[in-house]
């Protein structure tokens, strides 16, 4: 039977014949445990009662591809990143093996250097006014000790060089103060001896005054240069970036049509998929978000509006209208209402490190898919079930149409997502698994665990009226916590090697470890 355990024999007895051995099943893995998750660090947590900037907010957060360093930008342009200090990039063993770290050290980062990546634009041609707001954020390969990443807002694409370079100084002028002339210049800096002032030769030997400035490099300073600017390629706003596999190219996504760019080349692109029909008016659905296969640089997935996912290989034609495999989940008959395709809408999509899975989030649930098994999620978990006889108050305040980001992590045992009061919940989605840990973005992230409920959820129903027309934005869950829709947490990352969950509520930017 699969899943059975094997029967033990004793050291003595015979070993079973091959074709037995090849018909039992091997025992299935036991789940892992839940995750103790800590409060590790916060950067530019609020006071209470402080009022927060509209450009402060945090618009997104990004890991490079080893983990020692973060990315975070912000609505006002701003990119921000971060260094791990509590490891050493190029520690030899023998230093690694001196270092005394204990269990219980968690990761730490320190703020590294922020520059300003985009500003408030206004195309004149279409009288639009162009938002400074980081959309996405993506690192690149590093290159001879250089960070290089890319940053997008609604229209524009920036490749960033981040390099510390040497403030050189000069020193030591090492001049002979007795040689100075009468006009108060030093002697040595435009002062020519009367030998050669008058026309005569130079003497053998030199000019003994003839005296050069000594210049050092002691300090370093961190300088961001935009290399390339990848501009006027885009109709609608830019929802996603992802990098390829190749390091040589990447791709950019509105809402209609995708294109590939060369980092190399800024004004040149080509569009591989174009899904704008040739009247406006047939349109159904639009692209939520893309992002390229982690290893196989000729295979993207995209989502759409109406909660499917498309897998596409590039290798089929230079216009990818044609799918290779779709992902999405059929309806139960009877079942569809007015929200059910604005709920189905996915917001996010991330493969999973090994690229054999890819994460989605809709409004109301976190889905996992095989790629190799398009009839339908291999796992859903509910985030907050208790907002779905409330689609009408979400509706009518805009909450509906939030776009709540996800993550994996990279043994692809545990993915992550966002809420509202500033909470994320953390699924396991091994064999065998259940766990659900909600954590709140606060200095004691464990203080709103839900639990299961065991009483009635009759509160639902009679706060429906309570919060008719957008009037207020709180209300109690299933728990008998309250929760805050006008707190959100929409931004949140996964360390790609360790259990390490940077998280973006507001201004602030919460870290926690397990």
């Amino acid at each position: 039977m699969n899943g059975a355990a094997a029967p033990e024999r004793s050291p003595s007895a015979s070993p079973p014949p091959p074709a037995q051995a090849q018909a039992q099943a091997p025992p299935s893995p036991s789940p892992t445990q839940p995750l103790e998750w800590r409060f590790s660090q916060v950067f530019g947590e609020r006071s209470a009662g402080e009022e927060v900037q509209d450009v402060d907010i945090i618009s997104a957060i990004e890991f490079n591809e080893s983990g020692h360093h973060l990315a975070t930008g912000d609505r006002g342009g701003r990119v921000v990143l971060f260094e791990r200090t509590d490891v050493k990039d190029h520690a030899c063993r023998k230093d690694a093996e001196k270092a005394d770290y204990s269990i219980s050290r968690h990761p730490e980062f320190r703020y590294k250097t922020e520059f300003q990546s985009h500003e408030p634009e206004f195309d004149y041609l279409k009288s639009l006014e162009i938002e400074e707001k980081i959309n996405q954020i993506k690192w690149c390969q590093a290159a001879n000790g250089a960070l290089f990443l890319l940053s997008t807002n609604d229209k524009t694409i920036k490749f960033w060089k981040v390099q510390e370079k040497k403030v050189k100084k000069v020193s030591e002028m090492n001049l002979d103060h007795s040689t100075a002339p009468a006009n108060g210049s030093p002697g040595g800096v435009g002062y020519l001896s009367p030998s050669l002032s008058n026309g005569n030769a130079l003497k053998p030997g030199g000019l003994p005054l003839l005296r050069l400035p000594v210049v050092t490099s002691q300090e370093t300073s961190l300088a961001a240069s935009c290399r390339r600017v990848y501009a006027h390629a885009h109709d609608y706003h830019i929802n996603s970036i992802s990098n390829n596999s190749d390091g040589e190219t990447f791709i950019s996504a509105d809402d209609l049509r995708i294109n590939l760019w060369n980092l190399e080349i800024s004004n040149q692109s080509f569009n591989i998929i174009d899904v704008k029909p040739t009247n406006m008016e047939d349109l159904t659905e639009v692209i939520t978000s893309a992002e390229f296969h982690p290893t196989h640089c000729n295979t993207l997935a995209y989502s759409s509006s109406k909660g499917s996912i498309r897998l596409v290989d590039l290798r089929q034609s230079a216009l990818c209208d044609t799918h290779s495999q779709i992902f999405e989940q059929h309806e139960a008959p009877g079942s569809r209402s007015f929200f059910t395709e604005i709920i189905a809408s996915i917001s996010d999509i991330k493969f999973s490190k090994d690229g054999r899975h890819i994460l989605s989030r809709d409004y109301m649930t976190l889905k996992l898919w095989d790629v190799k098994m398009n009839s339908g999620p291999v796992a859903t978990f509910q985030v907050h079930e208790y907002l779905r006889p409330k689609l009408c108050d979400l509706y009518e305040n805009d909450s509906i149409f939030d776009k709540f980001e996800c993550c994996q992590s990279g043994d692809g045992l545990r993915v992550a997502t966002g809420s509202y009061s500033n909470i994320f919940r953390v699924f396991g989605c091994g064999t065998g698994s259940s766990e659900a840990t909600t954590l709140e973005a606060t200095r004691n992230p464990t203080r709103r665990q839900l639990q299961n409920p065991t009483r009635a959820t009759r509160s639902l129903s009679t706060l429906t009226r309570a919060v008719r027309r957008g009037g207020e934005s709180t209300g109690i869950d299933v728990n008998g916590n309250s929760y805050d829709l006008s707190t959100k947490l929409l931004h949140l990352a996964w360390h790609p090697s360790e259990n390490l969950i940077a998280c973006a509520a507001a201004n602030s930017l919460y870290m926690y470890y397990a």
